[in-house]
């Protein structure tokens, strides 16, 4: 199927594609074009204008900031996956992004752009999520901090603004104990049946001081389970613990049946997968 016809340019700063973008609300902005070229061809997008941001050197960051990793939204996923840094302090996020569909899409597929598909199964959403990111969006008026929950609204729907773009990706909660999985249907390139991701911190008790546990593929958006990381505080990572806050997993799970799964398959899997994680952080 052809693409539908459009306008191109490419940005050569940042504040430039944001003002384009703004002064043209059909415009869309292209860094990998993993999503969007598939939209195009399937007429779910449309766009008067595509404004290339791919080549801008202020989203290909990698730093540590104020205690937190900044990653810029332009680093592709095949960059994540071979960055000392990232392996070093989020490993949950390197595993997703090992996870990504396959090889040749994890080098042209972008950060930001995943994030900003908002897709209910968004691989380095979920990883992201328990580590507490929040974004770095760059506008018309400037920029401002969001964090990652607050952005995601549902699915294909954020709270970015006219003329917005992620500018970079703030992950404080490296460190930790750390883990990720993802059910597909196959070992490579497979899209979510279910994901699921966990941070824990324990005190010098050896207690849960906090956790973080985050679903993908199991509601309109990947989310933190909060009920199921309230169990796990002040307990020790032991099995009792441990079943309890995978059960509150699966109950807060809001699954459809699909052609990659059932509902009631996909709530299973959750319960089964968040105890596995937080089994291997014990």
């Amino acid at each position: 199927m052809l693409l539908p016809r459009f306008e191109y340019r490419r940005a050569s700063s940042l504040v430039q594609a944001s003002t384009v973008l703004a002064e043209h609300p059909n415009a869309r902005a292209l860094a990998g074009g993993t999503d969007l070229l598939v939209d195009l061809r399937e007429r779910r997008q449309q766009p008067e204008l595509l404004v290339d941001i791919g080549a801008l050197p202020e989203l290909r960051e990698i730093a540590l900031e104020d205690g937190a990793l900044r990653l810029g939204a332009g680093i592709t996923v095949g960059e994540l996956l071979a960055d000392p840094t990232v392996r070093a302090r989020v490993p949950a996020l390197r595993a997703a992004a090992h996870d990504f569909a396959d090889f040749l899409t994890r080098n042209k597929a972008t950060l930001g752009g995943n994030l900003a598909n908002a897709s209910p199964g968004a691989d380095l959403a979920v990883p992201l999520l328990a580590l507490d990111a929040a974004l770095v969006l760059a506008g018309p008026a400037g920029e401002r901090t969001l964090a990652l929950d607050a952005f995601l609204v549902g699915p294909r729907q954020t709270a970015v603004r006219p003329g917005e773009l992620i500018r970079a990706v703030r992950v404080p909660r490296h460190g930790g104990r750390q883990g990720w999985i993802k059910l597909g249907l196959k070992r490579g390139g497979a899209i979510a049946v279910v994901s699921v991701a966990t941070w824990v911190q324990l005190d010098a008790g050896g207690r849960v001081a906090e956790a973080r546990i985050a679903l993908g593929a199991v509601g309109p958006r990947p989310f933190r389970a909060r009920e199921a990381e309230a169990r796990l505080v002040g307990a020790a990572l032991a099995p009792p613990a441990v079943a309890a806050a995978a059960a509150e997993a699966a109950a807060a799970a809001r699954p459809i049946s699909d052609v990659r799964g059932s509902a009631e398959y996909r709530r299973a899997m959750v319960q089964a997968l968040v105890a596995r994680s937080l089994g291997v952080a014990a």
